[in-house]
């Protein structure tokens, strides 16, 4: 289904009319054979058209054919007729919605710990809703006067008081799941977890298998490197990745990460959590995230 199929369905849905049935192209056949990528991928949705409606972003998704999104709290000023109409445009564009960001505290600062709990709490009801299962979560930036040691624990006892909100939650018949983020030094130079080593090290303390690690390739290659050596000795606590290239944050194989070599390593550790598409496209985002896609077919 094309974009502008789709807008006559979901308006047609939205009306609780039917739908009109679009005909095939003149000498269409069964459709040809996708080859599968090894592993469930995913799509940043920031990084789709902001300015166009969030439905139409969801259908460019589709249109390259992804089956997931993550989003980044758009639906923190929805009523309920947004959230209908976003149940609607993903049901007929047959896209989930895997992960979500957005909270408004980190979990390495003592004193935004019960304000970070609390909006946990609170953004399990919607993503219950949009049946969304996990949530992506930031340290926060450094705390003034405060060492380095004792933020680290404290993100960590943070991170053991959010596995218990989570505790056995289950969100579309999957455990809900929290993930830690790195944020490179050159974004955000306050920032306070900007390396994967000392992130992996915080989840391996929290020890649940509901707090995981979100390895963002584009962030840990401009703070530390040495990419495939973490994969190989930290798979099992990695939920999530997230692709771009180094400059620009643009699709692979426009900068300097071999992300042939990156696939090929992730089908051979057998990994098969999500990888998310969180790239500025450079030229048409469709054909940009198609070309994506495809080079994690070839990874096979």
């Amino acid at each position: 289904m094309n974009r502008r199929e789709f807008t006559q369905t979901l308006t047609a849905a939205a009306m609780g009319v039917a739908a009109p049935v679009m005909p095939k192209a003149e000498g269409a056949g069964a459709p040809e054979a996708k080859k599968e990528a090894p592993f469930p991928l995913s799509v940043m949705l920031w990084t789709i058209s902001p300015n166009l409606p969030f439905e139409d972003r969801l259908a460019k998704v589709a249109d390259a054919g992804y089956r997931n999104v993550e989003l980044v709290g758009e639906y923190n000023r929805w009523n309920d007729a947004d959230y209908a109409r976003a149940k609607i445009a993903r049901r007929q564009l047959g896209v989930e919605f895997d992960a979500t960001a957005g909270l408004g505290h980190g979990v390495a600062d003592p004193a935004a710990r019960d304000v970070f709990l609390s909006d946990l709490t609170a953004a399990l009801t919607p993503m219950e809703t949009l049946e969304c299962p996990a949530m992506i979560v930031l340290s926060g930036n450094v705390v003034a006067g405060m060492s380095r040691v004792a933020q680290h624990a404290a993100a960590v006892e943070t991170l053991k008081r959010a596995a218990e909100v989570v505790e056995k939650r289950e969100i579309r018949g999957e455990k809900v799941r929290l993930l830690l983020e790195c944020i490179d030094p050159e974004e955000n130079p306050n920032y306070f977890l900007t390396r994967a080593t000392e992130a992996i090290e915080i989840v391996r303390a929290v020890d649940h298998p509901q707090v995981q690690f979100l390895y963002d390739i584009f962030h840990e290659q401009i703070a530390e490197g040495n990419l495939m050596e973490k994969l190989n000795e930290h798979i099992d606590v990695i939920g999530l990745i997230h692709v771009a290239d180094v400059p620009g944050r643009h699709q692979p194989g426009t900068g300097e990460i071999n992300y042939g070599n990156i696939f090929r390593k992730l089908v051979e550790l057998k990994y098969r959590q999500m990888v998310a598409m969180e790239f500025r496209a450079m030229g048409d985002e469709v054909i940009a995230l198609k070309g994506a896609r495809q080079l994690t077919e070839s990874a096979v």
